[in-house]
């Protein structure tokens, strides 16, 4: 075999025990932050009796899961049933393998390791496990897929509750992956390109793609939290009606399995966010990082870290906020509110893009990112301040104040 091409598949291999490894255990680390956040939130103490600190209480939880006796409904079909978890659980965990997490390693060694020949590799290594030219239409097509386990595991489990969870799950998916996939679209117009790594190249030779594409960050960090089943939009496992939908009838290792498919969609989605509209592992305000070398791919890594960090928090401070959505108002903000707002502002951007780049002449990323920032403020201040006049943001609020009008004129 040529050693390039064993090299290659040596350093891939290496990257994807590290990637799966940090993925597997940082969603059992998340499990004690979201409670340490929580407790924080509401003034008490939180884990604090399994190690220092309450560090081991992910392990202790773990081993009392393993340990758990495996129940099973004695009408479900059984082999679904199983199945179920596993389809929930892979589509998670393969989205962490395209997500670029720092700047490209140079490499260049050529080196004989005894029976097995020689192992060489040149150039500058991508540090992503799979640098998939489709870049982030792959994360929509699998993180789709996870769907397919949900409403498996509330049809096989024959209970009504379950079923009930896994038919909401499934309208919710279409719903938003609907508008996830509208609001990409400003990406790939401005960027030109699928790749995650060419839309990170991107954002780095103009501005984070926040600024110019705001609605585009909107839609899909919304329509995120939807696709993951996180609050306010955990409608398919509605504890109060539902008593905990589509896994009600799961325990022990199998329940283990969607409770660590969650997070893992959690740190996927951060990622995408972090990636698509905060530069992923790009240093702000310098292209030193771009040089290349052993620093800056440590230090990229660190801030791409920082950043996840952030979302993942940010995410946890929403579910500990805000409160459940009603069915009707999940739905009718998905197709309502967010595919319009998405479907005007494509066309917005495809005007503006035209604009800034014939008419007006303007060639820098930096100074065509700034006047998209222009037209973004623009339509910050007509959809929140004269569109939707308060009416999202402050819900039934304006509601309970007219009440009293309107008893006082009856």
């Amino acid at each position: 075999m040529n050693p390039e091409l064993k090299g290659f598949i040596l350093l891939s291999v290496l990257k994807m025990l590290f990637v799966f490894t940090v993925i597997m255990v940082g969603v059992a680390l998340l499990t004690l932050m979201e409670r340490k956040v929580s407790a924080w939130m509401q003034n008490r103490m939180g884990p604090n009796r399994v190690g220092p600190g309450g560090l081991l209480q992910p392990a202790a939880d773990g081993l009392k899961n393993i340990l758990k006796e495996e129940t099973y409904p004695a009408l479900a079909n059984r082999t679904l049933f199983l199945l179920a978890p596993a389809l929930s659980f892979i589509p998670a965990l393969l989205l962490s393998a395209v997500i670029p997490f720092a700047a490209p390693l140079p490499l260049d060694f050529d080196v004989g390791v005894g029976p097995l020949g020689r192992f060489a590799y040149h150039g500058r290594m991508p540090m992503v496990v799979a640098d998939l030219p489709i870049g982030f239409l792959f994360v929509l097509a699998i993180s789709s897929m996870g769907v397919y386990g949900i409403a498996l595991a509330g049809w096989s489990s024959n209970s009504k509750y379950a079923l009930l969870g896994g038919l909401r799950a499934c309208a919710q998916m279409i719903s938003y992956e609907v508008a996830m996939g509208l609001s990409l679209i400003p990406v790939l117009l401005l960027s030109g390109d699928v790749s995650l790594g060419a839309i990170i190249a991107n954002q780095q030779a103009g501005l984070w793609y926040v600024a110019p594409l705001f609605f585009s960050f909107f839609v899909f960090l919304i329509s995120g939290f939807a696709e993951t089943n996180r609050l306010p939009f955990d409608l398919p496992e509605a504890e109060s009606e539902l008593i905990a939908g589509y896994h009600t009838e799961y325990s022990a290792m199998k329940f283990s399995f969607f409770f660590i498919a969650e997070y893992a969609n959690v740190v996927t989605v951060c990622a995408m966010v972090t990636t698509l509209f905060f530069g992923g592992w790009d240093i702000p305000f310098t292209h030193w990082d771009e040089r290349g070398g052993l620093l800056q791919t440590l230090l990229t890594a660190g801030f791409f870290v920082v950043k996840l960090m952030f979302w993942i928090f940010f995410v946890m401070w929403i579910r500990w906020t805000l409160p459940r959505f009603r069915y009707d108002q999940l739905m009718a903000l998905g197709w309502k509110v967010l595919m319009p707002l998405a479907l005007a502002y494509i066309m917005v951007i495809c005007v503006s893009m035209y604009v800034v780049e014939h008419p007006l002449g303007v060639a820098s990323p930096v100074l065509r990112s700034l006047a998209l920032a222009a037209v973004n403020l623009v339509g910050i201040v007509l959809v929140f301040g004269f569109i939707d006049r308060g009416a999202l943001l402050s819900g039934s609020g304006r509601r309970r104040s007219a009440a009293p009008r309107l008893r006082r004129a009856a």
